[in-house]
């Protein structure tokens, strides 16, 4: 069994059949404050998943801890795609990978598998931004060289 919420890297994906390219995942189980009218996972639920992965990810991959000196990771655009319904007490794994990066953000790639099925896909747009909330604070090339080494990431057109 694998722990719930303990970020898994891509060994530990593999070894719960989630293919490549994804690297990096939390597993989980649907709660019943998931579901909706029609007993399975509401729409929503699925965003706070991609969000629930995203800041272990965020700290596993050096982008920011969410102190003071580190930048603020804002969410810019956010989307899901649903694939198959899931249920409650159902067990998933959400993975996330960034696929392409400009100087001051990135677009995150994620993934939600139950059972050996993909359930549903999501992608997001992240802008990194200095504390003032407003000035855009270009990645570092220590950033980048994660991005493109752990998950391949390209730089975008």
């Amino acid at each position: 069994m694998t722990p719930y919420l303990t970020p898994l890297d891509a060994p530990a994906l593999r070894a719960l059949n989630i293919p490549e390219p994804w690297g990096f995942g939390i597993a989980d189980r649907v709660r019943f404050y998931e579901l909706d009218a029609l007993n399975h996972v509401n729409n929503t639920a699925y965003l706070r998943w991609f969000e629930t992965l995203r800041i272990p990810y965020f700290a596993e991959y050096g982008l920011s801890q969410y102190r003071a000196e580190d930048p603020q990771m804002v969410l810019r655009r956010v989307s899901a795609d649903y694939i198959a319904p899931m249920y409650l007490g159902e067990s998933y794994v959400v993975a996330g990978r960034t696929t392409a990066f400009r100087t001051s953000s990135f677009v995150m790639a994620y993934a939600v598998f139950a059972g050996d099925s993909l359930r549903a896909m999501g992608e997001a747009v992240i802008v990194s931004l200095d504390q003032d909330g407003k000035t855009k604070r270009p990645l570092t090339e220590e950033m980048r060289e994660t991005l493109r080494s752990r998950d391949g990431a390209t730089p975008a057109a």
